[in-house]
């Protein structure tokens, strides 16, 4: 008996059916839940932690986190705003102390860590700081991680169908496993980088950072880079038409800033940085 034709339509229909929409209208690709993203950042957060702190390489420094943590529980006010239902994920951050990574992230659930290399190398200010926190705070506001999962499954989806109809009900969980482990690892795509810094740049602005700071932002992101491959061959938009972009979107995020006038105090105390 032939079995490729049933597996392959079983996989495009899961392929059709998991269909969703992010916040700015796109459609994105889900074959796992947004809790399903969640725990698995769980997991990889707490190894990731867990290395880094068996390495000594987590900041500890009350002076270097206060910055840190002022500026992301005040984006964190606004994701909340944004999404109410993040108000039960367990927001936190770590600063991790690596000289040489240019690099911030933020999991599904909330799970945030910025590396020292980006704070020693580029220099930002806290405008220019808050929108780097608050283009990683809208990845996972948009379900980034999920998506990112799903186009791993996706790349497999025959063999994930195969797992669902085997008789063996662990080996479907299994490959789901295994493709959020790969998916974690994995870029974001040029799309969903845009989808980013447009609700990162309103999360900025809605508290109380100037938005004009994400062209700064990249300006001198440019700098550090130094020559990069052309955009085509990138998943990620050039620093040019980033710039652009950004550019052309702060005018409309002027009047969020301009409305929340001095900087309020921290309104939301996030949870523990650990693990």
């Amino acid at each position: 008996m032939n079995c490729r034709k049933p597996l392959f339509a079983t996989a495009l229909v899961l392929l059709v059916a998991a269909c969703a929409t992010s916040p700015t209208g796109r459609k994105q690709l889900m074959l796992v839940s947004e809790e399903t993203a969640i725990s698995s950042s769980r997991q990889a957060y707490a190894q990731e932690m867990g290395k880094y702190q068996k390495e000594g390489k987590l900041v500890t420094d009350p002076r270097a986190l206060k910055r840190v943590n002022v500026i992301t529980e005040r984006l964190v006010a606004q994701a909340v705003k944004m999404r109410p239902d993040s108000a039960k994920w367990q927001w936190s951050v770590q600063v991790i102390d690596d000289p040489k990574t240019v690099n911030a992230w933020c999991m599904a659930g909330g799970r945030m860590a910025l590396y020292t290399g980006l704070i020693m190398k580029v220099d930002p200010t806290d405008d220019e700081l808050a929108q780097v926190m608050g283009h990683e705070i809208a990845h996972a506001l948009a379900n980034h991680t999920a998506e990112r999962m799903s186009t791993a499954m996706a790349a497999n989806a025959g063999i994930l169908a195969a797992g669902i109809l085997s008789d063996n009900p662990g080996q479907a969980m299994a490959m789901t496993a295994a493709a959020a482990t790969v998916a974690i690892k994995l870029p974001n795509s040029r799309a969903a980088e845009n989808e980013a810094d447009q609700i990162g740049i309103e999360l900025a602005a809605r508290a109380g950072y100037d938005p004009r700071a994400a062209v700064t932002l990249w300006q001198k992101m440019a700098k550090v880079g130094g020559s990069a491959p052309a955009e085509f061959l990138s998943t990620h938009p050039s620093d040019a038409t980033r710039q652009e972009r950004l550019g052309a979107l702060a005018p409309k995020m002027m009047p969020y800033y301009q409305a929340g006038g001095a900087r309020p105090t921290s309104p939301v105390r996030m949870g523990p940085a650990g693990v």
